[in-house]
């Protein structure tokens, strides 16, 4: 049986556990203190690491035939040292992996004024965020390249679920921008972005950039009305544009000045891909 190593054993990684399980040997990269993480299953053997310190990495297995990468880069600069500390060490194994398949995200395009966005689309990062990981994708194009090796990249917006909601910020009555000045957003079930994982990893022509994001074609306030909705609780205020930067954190700011529309037909097509939640109204639920 083919073997998969996975690189931050987070939520999409225990979702897709299940699947990954089905067709993989699944090994982890875990810190030492993180092992728990992995809940205990017998599924996964865990191989401690740290990808902020290379040499931790020279233990990495040396017979996984393919690898997934989940972990996030640093939360400051405007490089991936972590994606280039992973390369390096595959790198350093007897048998390089047949595919990697790496997360990034759909702010790599930057601000699209809410055009819809296919995967020709040249990358326009406008924040730190977004430019650490067009450097990670352009660090794993290249180690594809270089050593034969299938890499898919798969451009992730905002990942939901029942227990992925903000309604932390709908308690706070956040405000969002009133609809002349409100931005497109996209979204992914975690149950259907976990499955696109195994898919990526199993489906044998995957190959290149793929969009993955549901059907949804929707404004952020309406996402935050529909969210409110759902769970009982009254929808945010709107506010003009003018007004954000007094009452609105940085952080969600941001997000609201980048507008797109992913369009994602190529995933569909090439991963064979069918939605459990086709759009949030199908996958956000009621209280």
């Amino acid at each position: 049986m083919d073997s998969v190593l996975i690189v931050g054993f987070g939520d999409i990684a225990h979702r897709a556990l299940p699947q990954l399980a089905a067709h993989f040997g699944v090994w982890a990269l875990v810190r030492p203190e993180r092992v728990t993480e992995t809940g205990g299953s017998s599924a996964v053997q865990c191989v401690h690491g740290d990808l902020d310190d290379p040499a931790t990495l020279v233990g990495l297995p040396r017979l996984n035939s393919h690898v997934v990468h989940l972990a996030p880069p640093p939360s400051v600069g405007r490089t991936d040292p972590r994606t280039a500390h992973l390369l390096s060490a595959l790198t350093l194994r007897p048998q390089l992996p047949q595919r990697l398949v790496y997360i990034s995200t759909s702010g790599v395009y930057g601000d699209c004024a809410g055009d819809w966005v296919d995967e020709q689309r040249p990358v326009n990062p406008m924040s730190d965020r977004a430019r650490r990981r067009v450097d990670a994708e352009l660090r794993i194009g290249e180690f594809g390249r270089t050593h034969g090796i299938a890499t898919v990249i798969l451009r992730v917006p905002g990942i939901y679920a029942a227990d992925r909601l903000p309604l932390e910020r709908l308690r706070k009555a956040t405000p969002v921008l009133r609809a002349e000045d409100d931005v497109y957003t996209n979204h992914i079930h975690a149950d259907d972005l976990a499955s696109i994982v195994v898919a990526a990893l199993t489906h044998f022509d995957a190959n290149g950039i793929y969009n993955v994001a549901d059907d949804s074609a929707l404004k952020m306030g309406d996402w935050f009305d529909l969210v409110a909705d759902r769970a009982g609780l009254p929808r945010p205020p709107r506010i003009p544009r003018a007004e954000a930067g007094q009452s609105i954190p940085p952080a969600l700011l941001s997000f609201m000045s980048e507008s797109r529309r992913l369009l994602n037909e190529r995933m569909k097509r090439e991963l064979g891909v069918r939605l459990r939640y086709p759009t949030v109204l199908d996958g956000v639920p009621a209280a």
